[in-house]
């Protein structure tokens, strides 16, 4: 049940970017509170909250598939240390916002974007570069502990979160952040360098759509982006997560409430050793996408604060489990001259997912209730994941002892 320590002991690189990650992680959930929760006191609207998803949603799409283009045609190491140095600069904007006598609301849908933009350079690149550092029998282990960083960040940083904003201030928790862009800069110099193949085309349309085309190739490996994006798109409910406190009456749980998903993973990480015994991944994201949706739905019904938090931890331990599975299909099966674009493909189906999700529960929320909006959005996702099992029988009957794909990359790092 313990988590496979394997790739932190046997590779520098990997644990110089896990610790890099987990402090940028932490500060990154800082602000991830607090920005939609500044949004919401500006403006008192969940359809204003809501919209910050929309404003996200196009940077992530373009710049997350020229992002991973650039991961194939130039050196990982300098495109991660790149946008990370970005990324600070764009918490020193909300920062230096925050402390205006009247903070402005553009620079939040400003600061959004870039973000967003920036996140589609990096992670195909932080993507591409895990199957070079660690070996092919490994990455299992790997996508499980780098889950486990994001989790550990993801339950302090939103529980820090609330308690610094109701007693310090927004200003305090964006200012925590830019130092951890810092710190993890840092670290991250430490990097070996990751240059391209020799052969490795110049950044183009045409380089895309040759990955897009690779993909849509691969019934299993699209089937793995559709359930993400369903399952983001109709139960993902962050944007109502204030107001839902609200409607509760207790507001002191709203920090609680954006842990309790990373929490919730963070339960299945600590224990995920078992998922190596697994092989049949495209069952597995199945049936956790269906358990996520269901989990939700329950959420949205239930009126005791205790018994949300409850179902949200559920949640996120379902979500965990589909994304292990997914990131091991994804890292077993993808060359190695793909990998970047097709970590550009994959940074839209669990990034453009959410986005949608936000604007969707936000605006469902304006025309009927918070509540109805979370429960309805769990039924979605559950009806739209048996649909898919039913439309894509090769992810359904996806075996990594079997899989053609998985074997040619495993020969390719062994030869």
């Amino acid at each position: 049940m313990l988590p496979d320590l394997s790739p932190w002991r046997e590779s520098r690189d990997f644990r110089t970017l896990w610790t890099a990650g987990l402090i940028t992680t932490f500060g990154s959930f800082l602000t991830f509170v607090a920005l939609p929760l500044q949004v919401k006191e500006l403006t008192g609207s969940a359809a204003a909250v809501g919209a910050l998803g929309a404003v996200e949603l196009v940077p992530m799409i373009v710049f997350g598939l020229y992002g991973g283009a650039l991961a194939d045609a130039f050196d990982r190491r300098t495109l991660i240390l790149g946008s990370e140095a970005a990324l600070s600069v764009v918490a020193l904007g909300l920062l230096l916002n925050t402390l205006l006598p009247h903070p402005m609301v553009w620079p939040l849908y400003l600061a959004a974007a870039l973000s967003s933009a920036l996140s589609g350079i990096q992670q195909p690149a932080l993507a591409a570069v895990l199957p070079r550092i660690v070996e092919h029998r490994h990455l299992s282990a790997a996508a499980a502990l780098n889950s486990l960083r994001w989790q550990v960040g993801g339950v302090a940083g939103p529980a820090l979160a609330g308690f610094l904003i109701a007693y310090a201030g927004l200003e305090t928790a964006y200012a925590l952040d830019l130092a951890t862009y810092v710190l993890s800069l840092l670290l991250a110099v430490r990097l070996a360098p990751s240059p391209p193949a020799h052969d490795a085309a110049k950044p183009s349309l045409r380089g895309i759509w040759e990955g897009a085309r690779y993909a849509i190739g691969r019934k299993d490996l699209l089937g793995t982006y559709a359930v993400d994006v369903v399952a983001m798109l109709f139960a993902f409910p962050l944007a109502l997560f204030p107001f839902l406190a609200d409607q509760l009456e207790a507001q002191w749980s709203l920090g609680l409430m954006y842990a309790a998903l990373p929490f919730g993973s963070m339960l299945v990480s600590a224990t995920s050793g078992w998922t190596s015994g697994v092989h049949r991944h495209g069952l597995a994201v199945l049936l956790a996408a269906a358990g996520w949706g269901a989990a939700m739905t329950v959420a949205g019904v239930v009126g005791n604060v205790w018994l949300v938090l409850f179902f949200l931890v559920l949640s996120g331990a379902f979500d965990m489990i589909s994304g292990i599975f997914r990131s091991t299909m994804w890292n077993q099966t993808i060359p190695d001259e793909l990998r970047g674009r097709l970590a550009g493909i994959e940074l839209l189906s669990f990034s453009a997912g959410p986005q949608l999700g936000q604007v969707r529960s936000g605006s469902v929320a304006s025309l009927t209730s918070v509540r109805t909006s979370v429960w309805s959005g769990g039924l979605a996702c559950v009806a739209c994941v048996a649909l898919l099992a039913a439309a894509l029988p090769k992810l359904l009957a996806y075996d990594a002892r079997t899989s053609e794909h998985a074997r040619a990359v495993r020969e390719a790092r062994e030869g």
